[in-house]
């Protein structure tokens, strides 16, 4: 574990040497200093959790102007610095405009022994709190760079991709709530991550969290946060995701496994944009940028009542239909190059190729595991391939269906659909509030569908 680092900077000798005695044991690291003009050289060869310093250092001093200058300094070396002040007490005032210049929190002499230990306990967490942003922001932005180095999976020039990049164009600038819908392996939080890149939150972190992978006994804990003490593992203070996601953008991946009462506790966190750790009792305001995203079929979900509607409404401000990869053939010359250059690189296999047949193999292929497959497929291939080329034959496929047939049968589904819909409005005289019940699926569904099919 990291050990905790405390600064004390006084020119009071007594004050010093008590302040070592009292919190003896509480940091690994303890340093003092009785100069504040030490302050910039100390700082540059070491870092520090607490940074705990008196507002005045001069014979008769009393105006406070010192500590605030020196504040300024300790915040412009380090702008997550924790600065608690020592002050006396009349001078609150001064104490409350120095937290308004970057100050943490400020003690009063005499100090309360257990209050300032606290305050220090406190100061630690919020320092672990900003440096765990900061590296999420830093990995998001290394992140980002990567993906621009290379050929983005988001683009495409098949008509599907490019209507969902039309979409994201349009909506990227907003902080309108999105819900992305498609097949396991669409590369939806590609999708997500381009949206976030192409927002004015670009610079914030990007948090996304597979729901799937969390069992309800954990949601509200890593989602929310918790207290030191609230559970039996719970040894500390920690933010959950809207915390950490807090000022950026939130992914909620696989949206459709969560439970109905999970739902509802997300549901109240969204309206009131504020979350309340377990184990606490005051509520955190947190501003994020919503994304979502499913593979199920949520609006049969709420036909059957196993998703709530008012959930579904909170998050489908704007809904992105990514195309399965067989709808996206023109795309796969692009993306088997863009995972050819990646694997090339990863296992130094600077001179493979592939040759035009095992392309069209690969673009006559119907890929059920869609993206991800192409990407399994293409690192499979490189590591296995003993010449300079990936030829059919290097390609590991469950099975070859050319793509002209899964057309013929997208046809014939579209046919069924728009014959079924068509003749549940005769059915229903043309009440389209009473067709779109029976058929499952709510009314802007439904007048879509009619728009699509020119009924």
């Amino acid at each position: 574990m990291a050990k905790r680092k405390l600064l004390i900077i006084d020119d009071n000798v007594q004050i010093l040497e008590s302040l070592k005695i009292l919190l003896y044991g509480e940091f690994e690291i303890l340093e003092t200093l009785r100069k504040p003009d030490l302050i910039p050289e100390k700082l540059q060869h070491q870092s520090f959790d607490i940074i705990l310093m008196d507002m005045n250092f001069a014979v008769g001093e009393t105006s406070g102007q010192e500590g605030m200058y020196w504040l300024q300094e300790i915040m412009k070396n380090d702008p997550l610095a924790i600065v608690i002040l020592i002050t006396a007490f009349g001078d609150i005032e001064l104490a409350v405009e120095a937290m308004k210049q970057g100050a943490t929190d400020f003690i009063t002499k005499p100090w309360n022994p257990d209050k300032l230990i606290a305050t220090l306990k406190s100061g630690y967490e919020l320092r672990k709190s900003r440096l765990e942003v900061r590296n999420l922001r830093d990995k998001q932005l290394q992140l980002t760079s990567e993906i621009d180095k290379n050929f983005s999976m988001f683009t495409g020039s098949s008509a599907g991709m490019k209507r969902v990049q039309e979409t994201v164009k349009k909506v990227a600038g907003t902080d309108a709530n999105i819900l992305i819908l498609g097949e396991n392996g669409t590369g939806k939080e590609v999708i997500a991550r381009e949206i976030h890149r192409q927002s004015d939150r670009a610079e914030e972190v990007f948090i996304s969290v597979d729901l799937a992978a969390l069992s309800e006994s954990l949601f509200e804990s890593e989602m929310f946060g918790h207290v030191k003490g609230a559970f039996t593992d719970a040894r500390e203070d920690r933010p959950g995701r809207f915390e950490v996601a807090n000022g950026g953008t939130l992914f909620l991946d696989e949206i459709g496994n969560l439970s109905l009462s999970i739902q509802s506790k997300l549901l109240q966190v969204l309206q009131n944009r504020e979350v309340i750790r377990v184990g606490a009792t005051q509520t955190v305001p947190v501003d994020i940028r919503l994304i979502s995203a499913t593979n199920k079929p949520i609006h049969q979900m709420i036909s059957e009542q196993t998703f709530r509607e008012d959930l579904f409404f909170r998050i489908n401000t704007i809904k992105i239909e990514i195309p399965p990869l067989r709808e996206r053939i023109p795309d796969i010359p692009g993306l088997t190059d863009f995972f050819l250059k990646e694997y090339t690189r990863k296992y130094e296999k600077p001179f493979l190729k592939i040759n035009s047949k095992a392309l069209d193999k690969l673009c006559s292929y119907t890929w059920p595991g869609n993206i991800r497959e192409l990407k399994h497929t293409m690192e499979k291939s490189v590591i296995l391939c003993e010449n300079h080329t990936i030829k059919p034959e290097d390609l590991y496929l469950s099975a070859v269906i050319p793509a002209h047939k899964t057309s013929k049968i997208t046809h014939k589904l579209t046919n069924m659909e728009k014959n079924a819909i068509t003749k549940v409005i005769e059915e229903c005289r043309g009440n389209y509030s009473m067709a779109a019940k029976m058929l499952g699926i709510s009314r802007t569904t439904l007048y879509a569908k009619i728009k699509k099919y020119g009924l």
